[in-house]
């Protein structure tokens, strides 16, 4: 399409946050593809979520909440979460009619003309008075580099490409990454696995008790600070630690959870440390997380000298109009419920205040 098409908003993504935000906006009189529209690069629905590996059952996924004004009732926890959050999201979509527009690519958030954005799209251009950024991480998955990584004659993988812990039967694997990804890999794969090792930057940390909500806010408060400053977010998780289950502490009883210190570079053969020691591989997986996927704001100039975007609750500092939801201290299933919520509130009264006033 050639043409320009005109609304008060565009959300970008479909995942919790985006579902969330086109919620609200549609609750408080935003008509979807009239006032607004929601973009999602993804095949179906189901957000990140529709890419999980198949082991990754619903019984155990940590804390997802559901998307405001529908529970998610009946699950199977043993069906894998990819089924079940991908359902729950297509019948939300439907039942609040969201009329999301999918596959299309976002390729750039321009200024336009008369204080618009311009969004520039595989399915044309979009021109907005306001844009609800939700992309989430999930599509930029983030490889350390290290010395010696190209010479590995083994395989490399990321946790964006993990499918299951069968393909591994019988091989030596270093996991790298001491998030809750990681641990889950580890268990999994211990049983098919001829070995197992466990290598992180920093030693572990494992939380006892319950997360209450004391703890929540602390935690969130931590993250939220480093995106006042312009810094790049850090997750929710890593500052929470990690919950002590009963997979857990079984993992730490046996010695699949013995962690070492990160190595120091890849060999042909494997992994070695400066002081020699070595552990020999098949495979290496980078259970290293994710980036926010936000390249298509750099023409709109927002991130800080840190390399992050300061964001005032969701609003960027450098530009109003655009505001971030499952960025830094929303990227959980509730922060991005509530932020969806708080960023078209300020999207109604930045619109309110541009609205002319008449004579």
């Amino acid at each position: 399409m050639n043409h320009t098409r005109e609304v008060e908003v565009v959300v970008i993504g479909a995942g919790q946050a985006g579902l969330a935000a086109a919620h609200h906006l549609r609750r408080t009189g935003f008509e979807p593809e009239r006032d607004f529209v929601v973009l999602d690069h993804s095949p179906g629905p189901g957000g990140a979520w529709q890419f999980r590996w198949p082991s990754l059952t619903y019984g155990k996924v940590h804390g997802m909440h559901a998307l405001p004004g529908m529970e998610l009732t009946g699950a199977d926890p043993a069906r894998p979460s990819a089924e079940v959050i991908g359902e729950y999201f297509a019948a939300y979509e439907e039942t609040f009619d969201l009329r999301v527009r999918r596959p299309v690519d976002v390729r750039a958030v321009r200024e336009g003309t008369g204080g618009r954005l311009l969004v520039e799209t595989s399915d044309g251009a979009w021109s907005t008075r306001a844009l609800i950024n939700a992309t989430g991480t999930w599509d930029r998955p983030f490889w350390p580099r290290y010395p010696g990584q190209e010479t590995f004659r083994g395989r490399q993988l990321h946790t964006a490409r993990y499918a299951g812990p069968e393909e591994f039967a019988g091989q030596r694997v270093v996991v790298v990454g001491g998030g809750a990804s990681g641990t889950q890999h580890l268990l999994e794969l211990a049983p098919y696995a001829a070995a197992t090792t466990w290598v992180t930057r920093r030693p572990p940390v494992f939380r006892e008790g319950p997360f209450d909500e004391n703890a929540s806010r602390a935690a969130v408060a931590l993250v939220e600070e480093r995106v006042r400053r312009g810094l790049p977010p850090k997750s929710v998780v890593s500052v929470t630690g990690l919950p002590l289950n009963d997979a857990i502490r079984a993992g730490l009883e046996s010695g699949v959870l013995d962690r070492l210190p990160m190595f120091d570079r890849i060999t042909e053969e494997g992994v070695e440390w400066a002081d020699g020691r070595r552990v020999a591989a098949d495979v290496i997986l980078w259970a290293t997380g994710f980036r926010p996927v936000i390249d298509h704001l750099a023409p709109r100039r927002l991130r800080e000298a840190g390399g992050g975007i300061r964001v005032e609750g969701t609003r960027a500092v450098a530009d109003p109009r655009v505001h971030l939801v499952g960025y830094g201290p929303s990227a959980s299933t509730i922060g991005a419920n509530r932020a969806g919520r708080a960023a078209v509130r300020d999207i109604r009264r930045l619109l309110a205040e541009q609205e002319p006033v008449a004579a």
